[in-house]
Formats: C-alpha cells, structure tokens, sequence
C-alpha cells in the first residue's frame, strides 16, 4: 500500500513539472516539433496565422461585450477621467459614493455596448492582410498582431464606437450621473470647471481596453502550447517557434 502511495506521489510530481516545463520546451525543441508536422506551405502560414487572429479577437469583443466584460475586469475598467479625479475625491468626501459608482457603472456599461462592433473590423483588417504582414507578425516579437491592428483598426473602431457610446451613455444614464456629479462638484467653492467629453473619453478608454485583451490573446497563442487548438496552428507555430529559435 506505501509502495502504491509512493508511485502516485511521484507520477503526480512528474505530471506537474511537465506541464510547468511543457511551453519551456516548445521554442528549444520547436525544431523537433516542426519535424514531426512538417513545413508549412505559404498558403498554411496565411490561413494558420489569420485563424490564430480570427480566434483571438473573437475571444476578446466576446468577452468585453459580456455584462461586467469592462466593469468586472481591472485591466480595463473604466474609470473617472484623469483630470476628474478631483470631482471624484471631492463628491466622495461629501458623501455622494452612490452618485460615483454610478457614474463608473455607467461608463462601462457604454463601452460594452460598443464593444461586439469590434469584431467585423478586426476580421476585416485581417482578410486585407498580405503575406508580407503574415510573415513579420508570425515570426516577430509577442505584441505585433496587436500592433498591427492599432494601425489599422483604432479610425475605424473610433468611428463604430463613438456614436453607439454617445447613445448608451444615455440609455444608462451616465450622461445625466455625469451631469450630476459634475454640476455638484462645479457647484463647490472655488473649483475649477470640468468640462469633459464624456463620449470622447469613454470611445478611447473602450478601445485601449480591446487591445489589451487582444495583446492578451495574441500572447496566449505565441507562449501556451494548449491554445494551439487545431492541427493547422500547431503546424504554423512549431514552425515558427523553429525559425525563432534559430
């Protein structure tokens, strides 16, 4: 029965240090890898690189288009303005907390509204990909998919989000908490006005959120051999932990 006790200690130690060392591995043996999966064809790279993308932001406008997909996520929660701050503080020291959450709620509310138009233009920015973008983003450094899709995606998310960000801050109610707290603030002796576009400021607090949770995506799919769900991407990324690796 100890000699029992003692097998499974040990194979569940073992199992566990594979899984620590297993994405280690993938970049020292991704030759091996590469071996085993052969070479893929120009044509494979495209559409393995574009799936891995497809996936990513699927995953990402999902998840911050859910109920609390901004409000629930520290990353990027939305929160008072910079220079409103002061409003904040000051609102709170007098007692009106409820009237801030509200504001907070509200904000991020807006911005998962906005959030499921994401993802037509990511899937559009991908399609106009030319074989040049699929291979400086297959076999560069962790972060230029997202790069890419700052470039050529944020005009295009702006103008998509900020209308329906300028309606749902209605529809929630935040245009008037924020008229609220900022009359009340604004109300206080000697402030200076705050004025914010609250629109403006919500549209990009949205969509520096998107690509953080797309940066996310984009790391999870270079680094975790576990996200490589399908034949063809761990076809294309052994392949390019090989070339890395080299």
């Amino acid at each position: 029965m100890k000699k029992l006790t003692l097998i499974t200690i040990l194979s569940f130690t073992i199992l566990l240090s594979s899984c620590d060392t297993l994405n280690q591995y993938a970049g020292q043996y991704g030759g091996v890898l590469n071996q085993a999966l052969g070479t893929p064809s120009t044509t494979e790279m495209s559409l393995g690189l574009k799936q891995a993308l497809e996936f990513g932001t699927n995953y990402s406008t999902e998840r911050l288009s859910a109920k609390d997909g901004y409000l629930g996520n520290l990353a990027v929660k939305i929160f008072f303005p910079e220079e409103a701050k002061k409003v904040e503080n000051a609102l709170r020291a007098i007692g009106l907390n409820s009237l801030c959450d509200n504001v907070i709620t509200s904000l991020n509310r807006a911005a998962e509204d906005a959030a499921q138009q994401a993802k037509p233009i990511f899937v559009n920015a991908i399609k106009q990909m030319t074989f040049q973008d699929v291979t400086n983003i297959l076999l560069g450094q962790q972060d230029v998919a997202t790069l890419y899709f700052k470039r050529t995606t944020s005009a295009t998310l702006a103008s998509k989000f900020s209308p329906i960000i300028s309606n749902s801050l209605s529809k929630v109610g935040a245009t008037k908490y924020w008229g609220d707290a900022t009359s009340a603030y604004n109300r206080l002796p000697l402030v200076k006005p705050i004025n914010t576009n609250l629109t403006s400021y919500v549209t990009d607090q949205a969509i520096d959120g998107m690509f953080i949770e797309v940066a996310k995506e984009e790391l999870k799919i270079r680094q975790n051999l576990g996200a490589r769900s399908t034949s063809l991407l761990q076809k294309v990324f052994a392949y390019a932990d090989q070339q890395k690796g080299n």
